[in-house]
């Protein structure tokens, strides 16, 4: 089995960095380490090493964005398998296997021999995500927080109230869209936002469907009604807390494979971190796979329980 360490060091703090390279140092087992330069290296290293055709293993040691480029370049591939070694601020996706995340991951001897199962990705417009796709308030956000950490006196934090005053208490935080979900049809009116799961946990703190599971063949949408701005400070942090059933007169769910989106300005979406424009886009349920691999005895399932994929499936199409 071939082990092959991708490692972005413009990722985390820059004491991250020399941490994971004593860590390798100290590894039992034969592997290969490359470093990242630009946007596009993670795939690119990814794609190279499946043209090999043998079986290889492969660490994104950043954060979400380096997963998801080595996640575009393994998908569908059955003799690669993926990791995450969370050296990033955020690692949204790997929240999925509890607070305890980091610890478990960064254990590297465990996570080589652990289990891998295959997960379900994200289509949206061509690109693969394997956490959240986003669009809208939270979108538009999280896109202007890079344009402001692009300034030299804003700090991370600061960039995001700059980011969160603008979009939120400036320019409104709804837009006209035409949504079609399921039997759900917004016709072009106002909408604050639209999130699709196939993780659980994105933006920092948000868990908007903590039932959502990576490998149950589900996307879990949310679509949140234009509301007030005092309603929308108060629902935020229902919203984040995953309790969308209790405000159904705000909040639509639909769970199936497949959203549109269609608007007459530009969309803002953003895929694992990942920022996207475009007046339309197809949200789907990808075809392909990808083998993702963790340490023994960490668990994946919501509240770290015992979980029914199929009884959620049947659930789901019959409404409940």
């Amino acid at each position: 089995m071939r082990h092959l360490f991708i490692i972005n060091p413009a990722a985390g703090k820059k004491e991250t960095t020399p941490h994971l390279e004593a860590l390798l140092r100290n590894l039992s087992f034969p592997h290969e380490v490359v470093y990242t330069e630009k946007e596009g290296d993670a795939r690119q290293f990814t794609e190279e090493a499946a043209r090999t055709g043998e079986p290889v293993r492969v660490y994104a040691c950043g954060g979400d964005g380096t997963l998801n480029e080595v996640v575009n370049g393994a998908a569908g591939r059955d003799h690669m398998a993926v990791t995450n070694v969370p050296k990033g601020t955020g690692n949204d996706f790997l929240k999925i296997f509890g607070p305890s995340y980091r610890e478990l991951f960064y254990d590297l001897e465990a996570l080589a021999a652990g289990p891998q199962t295959p997960f379900d990705l994200i289509d949206c417009n061509g690109r693969l995500g394997i956490d959240v796709v986003c669009a809208g308030v939270d979108a538009r956000i999280a896109a202007d927080v890079h344009r402001y950490k692009d300034w030299w006196f804003v700090s991370g934090i600061g960039a995001y109230i700059l980011a969160l005053i603008e979009n939120v208490f400036l320019k409104g935080i709804a837009r006209p869209i035409t949504i079609q979900m399921g039997d759900i049809q917004w016709e072009n009116r106002p909408a604050c936002l639209l999130c699709v799961c196939n993780g659980r946990h994105y933006g920092g703190g948000f868990m908007p469907v903590g039932e959502a599971m990576p490998d149950d063949g589900v996307l879990d949408m949310l679509l949140v009604k234009k509301v007030s701005l005092l309603t929308f400070l108060r629902l935020v942090g229902q919203y984040a807390k995953g309790r969308y059933s209790r405000y159904p007169d705000l909040i639509l769910d639909y769970h199936g494979g497949e959203v549109s989106l269609l608007a007459e300005e530009e969309i803002t979406a953003v895929v694992d971190g990942e920022v996207m424009r475009d007046r339309a886009f197809t949200v789907r349920l990808s075809e392909k796979r990808v083998n993702f691999f963790y340490p023994a005895g960490a668990c994946y399932l919501p509240n770290g329980g015992p979980f029914s994929r199929a009884g959620r499936r049947e659930r789901i199409q019959h409404g409940a």
